[in-house]
């Protein structure tokens, strides 16, 4: 049986813990996070071995850094470029209720929670977050570092690009491009193109003002300095 180590100790990573517990095909060795107050102690029964540096100490061990929200949804793109591992070292986790077709792909790092739907030809990238009950349809393409919050739907042939975050509940229209590390809010209809580094809101969806800092960083360091790792 393979070992795996979670990077984080959120509610992101006590969700992929326990998906990892549920699939039981890998040995759980725990959680790291620089948060120092947590190493030492449990998260749901998992310990907390110390600070995400430790990796590098675990050469046995599969990885997925489970780290994020959505006043900072950059931080797994960050952590990726800080930790700088090799990609085999990164592992899929995909609950053992996610439905994924044969002719769908899943890349590496990326985390699949329960309920959730890849229909036909869906292409997710590496260093995913895709929550329950989210569907996929027919040859959407989800790129690395995107986050899809619990009940997202999109359409057949939508694209979300690079670091994307789609809030909870949204829907997005078939055939419908979200930009790099753009966010969509929580309920929202998108009906239309999103361009790169923008907050969009509403049903319909309609532009409220440029991302935050962190995404902002990012979306520059993909311009500038080319693909992350």
């Amino acid at each position: 049986m393979s070992a795996l180590v979670i990077i984080g100790a959120g509610g992101f990573a006590r969700e992929t813990a326990q998906a990892v517990k549920d699939a039981g095909e890998v040995k759980l060795l725990g959680h790291l996070d620089d948060n120092a107050a947590l190493h030492g102690t449990e998260v749901d029964g998992v310990p907390v071995l110390g600070g995400c540096d430790l990796v590098h100490d675990l050469p046995e061990a599969d990885v997925v850094i489970c780290v994020g929200n959505p006043g900072d949804y950059a931080a797994r793109a960050r952590l990726v470029r800080r930790l700088g591992l090799p990609a085999d070292r990164y592992a899929t986790v995909i609950h053992p209720t996610a439905a994924v077709s044969a002719s769908s792909s899943v890349g590496p790092g990326s985390v699949l929670l329960a309920h959730c739907v890849l229909t036909a030809a869906v292409r997710v990238g590496a260093h995913v977050a895709v929550m329950p009950h989210v569907v996929l349809t027919h040859d959407d393409v989800v790129e690395d570092y995107a986050t899809l919050a619990s009940g997202v739907r999109l359409g057949g042939g939508a694209r979300l690009e690079r670091g994307a975050y789609v809030g909870s509940g949204a829907l997005v229209r078939e055939g419908t491009t979200v930009g790099a590390w753009s966010l969509i809010g929580m309920g929202s209809s998108v009906l239309g193109d999103v361009p790169p580094g923008e907050v969009w809101v509403g049903s319909p969806a309609r532009r409220l003002r440029a991302v935050d800092a962190p995404a902002q960083d990012e979306l520059a360091t993909r311009t500038v300095g080319g693909p992350l790792t």
